[in-house]
């Protein structure tokens, strides 16, 4: 079995530095994802259906943005290392995965689009009363009260007051990608994340 933060690390420094290429051995899906979180997200829930991505030859890649999928496409997919590529982009982020893997001249088949982005699908999926009880037992119950009683979050949907919140500490993010993701039920699952373990 590969090691995969092995890997996920070497990736990185080849796309984004010019080092050496990865070692692909036992390496046969790179799935594609803008940022840490996600990564986060797509590993716990994998973990929550039994599924052992690392042995499975699964690498799952936080890019450091949807501008950089066209480069990642290039070296990582039939193009370069030949692997098979999947991932999850941000609605507002589409674009940028379209016109990347055309011009890496990969395919687009298994990547699947969050509404808004993926935190914005594990906070409905989930409702705001879940999220709040999962907050609370973070420790996080007592910030979140704070944050809805700010003047700018005044008036805006709690749905839209949690994304909002989920971003607003360093790590919070990929601490709460995790933990929600552990949550979900299969009915529960949001379409993306479902559609995205099924393919791989």
């Amino acid at each position: 079995m590969a090691d995969m933060q092995r890997f996920r690390e070497a990736a990185t420094g080849w796309v984004m530095r010019g080092a050496a290429p990865p070692d692909t051995a036992g390496v046969r899906t790179a799935v594609l994802v803008e940022g840490l979180s996600d990564l986060a997200a797509v590993e716990a829930l994998a973990a929550g259906r039994g599924r052992d991505l690392a042995a499975e030859g699964v690498c799952v890649l936080p890019m450091g943005g949807a501008t950089n999928i066209a480069r990642y496409a290039e070296l990582l997919g039939p193009p370069g290392l030949g692997l098979r590529l999947a991932g999850l982009s941000d609605e507002g982020e589409q674009g940028f995965y379209v016109r990347g893997l055309e011009r890496a001249g990969a395919p687009s088949d298994g990547f699947f689009v969050c509404a808004a982005d993926l935190e914005d699908e594990l906070v409905r999926a989930l409702g705001v009363p879940a999220v709040e009880e999962i907050l609370a037992a973070g420790g996080d119950l007592p910030a979140w009260r704070t944050f809805v009683r700010q003047p700018a979050q005044q008036g805006r949907p709690a749905q839209r007051q949690l994304r909002r919140f989920l971003g607003t500490r360093k790590g919070r993010k990929i601490r709460y990608g995790r933990l929600l993701a552990e949550a979900l039920t299969a009915e529960r699952t949001p379409a993306p994340l479902r559609d995205l373990l099924a393919h791989l």
